[in-house]
C-alpha cells in the first residue's frame, strides 16, 4: 500500500497550503503562523492562490472552508446570495442537471470578473441615470444560450434510452377551398354567381383533362 504523502507541493502547483487542525485552527505553512476565516477571506480578495488540507489525514478541504467564508460574510450583512438564488441552487441537488450547474455557475461569474471593469465605469459615468445591470443582463443571456446549447450536446436521447423523436414537420398548408357562394340578394344576382362557378368547374375539368391525356 502506498502511503499518501502530506507534502504541499505534490498537487498544490505552488499554492499557499492552509492546514486546518481538529481544533479548527488553520495553520499557514508559508507564513509558519496562525490566520483565521477573515485572513483567508483577504487572501482571496488580493488573489492569493490556496488551498486547505485537513492536517491528518492531507485531504482537500478547500470548498468547505470557502463555503464557510461565504457563510460567515453572510452572516455580517454582505448578503451577495438572494434567496431565490438560494433556493434554485438547493433545488438542483439531487437534480439531474446537478452536474452542469457548477460549471454554468464558473462560466457565469468568471464573465462577471473579466468586465467588472467596465462595469464600474459604466455606473461611475451614468451615476445611476441608465440602468447599470444591462451588460451584467446580456451576459448572463449569453452564458444561458450556451448553457442551453451544452445541454442539448448532453442530451441527445429522450429517456428510455430511445432516440428522441425528431420534430414534427409543419404540414403543408391545404390548398384554398373555393369560397361558397353568398345566397343571392336578387334573382339577377343569383344568375350571374352560377355562371361564374360554371366556368370555374369547366376550367378545372379542361386541366384534368390535359393531365389525363399527358400521361
Amino acid at each position: 500500500m502506498v502511503k499518501k504523502s502530506n507534502k504541499s507541493e505534490d498537487a498544490t502547483d505552488g499554492a499557499i497550503v492552509i492546514k486546518k487542525y481538529a481544533n479548527r485552527r488553520l495553520y499557514n505553512t508559508a507564513m509558519s503562523s496562525y490566520v483565521t476565516l477573515d485572513t483567508l477571506s483577504t487572501m482571496v480578495k488580493d488573489g492569493q492562490d490556496f488551498v486547505v488540507q485537513d492536517a491528518k489525514s492531507g485531504e482537500d478541504i478547500t470548498q468547505s472552508v470557502l463555503t464557510q467564508i461565504i457563510f460567515e460574510e453572510e452572516s455580517k450583512g454582505q448578503n451577495l446570495l438572494p434567496i431565490s438564488f438560494l433556493r434554485k441552487l438547493i433545488g438542483f441537488y439531487g437534480d439531474s442537471l446537478q452536474t452542469m450547474v457548477p460549471g454554468y455557475l464558473d462560466s457565469t461569474m468568471t464573465a462577471f470578473a473579466q468586465n467588472q471593469d467596465q462595469i464600474r465605469e459604466h455606473m461611475a459615468n451614468n451615476q445611476g441615470d441608465a440602468n447599470p445591470f444591462r451588460q451584467i443582463e446580456e451576459l448572463g443571456r449569453q452564458n444561458m444560450a450556451m448553457f442551453q446549447q451544452a445541454m442539448g450536446m448532453f442530451t441527445p436521447f429522450a429517456p428510455g434510452g430511445q432516440a428522441a423523436p425528431p420534430p414534427p414537420q409543419q404540414a403543408p398548408a391545404p390548398a384554398p377551398e373555393p369560397e361558397p357562394a353568398p345566397e343571392p340578394s336578387s334573382p339577377g344576382q343569383g344568375g350571374v354567381e352560377l355562371d361564374r362557378l360554371r366556368q370555374q368547374l369547366a376550367q378545372m375539368q379542361q386541366q384534368l383533362d390535359r393531365l389525363a391525356d399527358e400521361k
